[in-house]
């Protein structure tokens, strides 16, 4: 059996570019969202610190009221479909970009 490879090749370099820019994506954001998490961590050691010196009183009641709605699993899903959607717009392999994606997130 005689396959022509020439009416593939379209479609495997879609897939291939797509794959291969999912991948760099999700690496890039595991990356920032370390780097956000050390941010975040850094900014609640000096505020207890400001606090446990007495320059600043914490109402920690209310920042959990309003963290809290942000934690939900609804709005963790819709934040992820928003991003999703908002990464493959438009794009032709979008099929791969998301399986890439994730393998991204994962490695990095």
């Amino acid at each position: 059996m005689d396959v022509d490879l020439s009416s593939w090749w379209p479609f495997a370099s879609q897939l291939g570019v797509g794959l291969v820019a999912g991948f760099a994506v999700g690496f890039a954001l595991k990356k920032v969202g370390k780097l956000l998490a050390v941010a975040v961590g850094l900014v609640f050691v000096i505020v207890q610190v400001l606090a446990a010196q007495g320059f600043v009183t914490v109402h920690w009641g209310e920042v959990e009221a309003r963290v809290d709605p942000l934690l939900q699993v609804d709005s963790l899903e819709s934040g992820w479909r928003w991003l999703v959607g908002l990464l493959t717009y438009n794009l032709a392999f979008a099929g791969a970009f998301v399986p890439g994606l994730i393998l991204g997130l994962r490695s990095g």
